[in-house]
């Protein structure tokens, strides 16, 4: 017999695989394949967590779109909050700017944590390198090094027991540019480790290369499975 409260026990490790449908707006105008990994192993004194994301669309045999992004954290915590490191990888094939590299430092804490709801703050330095794409007026452009201040906001509410909804703000300002980027998901569990989540990602880049739009948004429908 199990009692009516009885809950499995938690785990330190906690992994998210999901894959689906893509539609792409802004430098990209296709529908295909996207998938994400994400990986977290939340320890008594660090929290470590990795996100892999990849884009991938083709009219017939040729590729129009291809992107890949790689998300590392590590957080030591603190009696009052964790200072973290932070690297962020992409490459697009087709963006405005091909290779971007950031890598930032920095003090977060939870502003409000709850059963239902979360909410954690962060700001920090870091460093940012970007490669633009060539455009007809500039073949051979050349890399951008910038140091920036980046804030983020990152929010989680349980909307309902089989429901949540997250919400991720950052800015990257920097004296060369400036970059703010919404990451916004909607998850709905139909199955004990079975999910269907919405999502959508816009990014805002103050200065882009010649013939690029400087906001991309990308919105997907994933079905999502959760490793515990």
């Amino acid at each position: 017999m199990v009692p009516p409260e009885y809950q499995e026990p938690e785990t330190s490790f906690n992994a998210e695989v999901e894959a689906g449908l893509q539609l792409n707006s802004g430098n990209n105008e296709t529908k295909n394949f996207n998938g994400r990994t994400y990986l977290t192993y939340d320890s008594l004194k660090t929290k470590q967590e990795a996100t892999l994301k990849a884009y991938y669309a083709a009219d017939g045999s040729e590729s129009t779109s291809e992107k890949y992004e790689l998300y590392i954290q590590s957080n030591y915590k603190l009696d009052s909050g964790y200072v973290f490191g932070r690297g962020e990888f992409t490459w697009d094939e087709y963006g405005s700017y091909t290779r971007i590299s950031t890598i930032s430092t920095g003090y977060g804490f939870d502003l409000i944590k709850n059963y239902t709801t979360k909410l954690s703050l962060e700001a920090g330095p870091g460093y940012r390198y970007d490669q633009p794409q060539a455009s007809t007026t500039e073949p051979n452009p050349d890399d951008n090094r910038d140091v920036i201040l980046r804030t983020a906001a990152k929010y989680s509410v349980k909307l309902q027991e089989y429901t949540s909804f997250n919400a991720d703000v950052t800015a990257e300002t920097g004296l060369e540019n400036n970059t703010l980027t919404l990451d916004m998901s909607y998850k709905n569990t139909f199955i004990q480790d079975w999910a269907f989540k919405i999502g959508m990602n816009v990014k805002y880049t103050e200065v882009v290369p010649e013939d690029s739009k400087k906001t991309d948004t990308v919105t997907t429908f994933n079905l999502l499975y959760t490793f515990q």
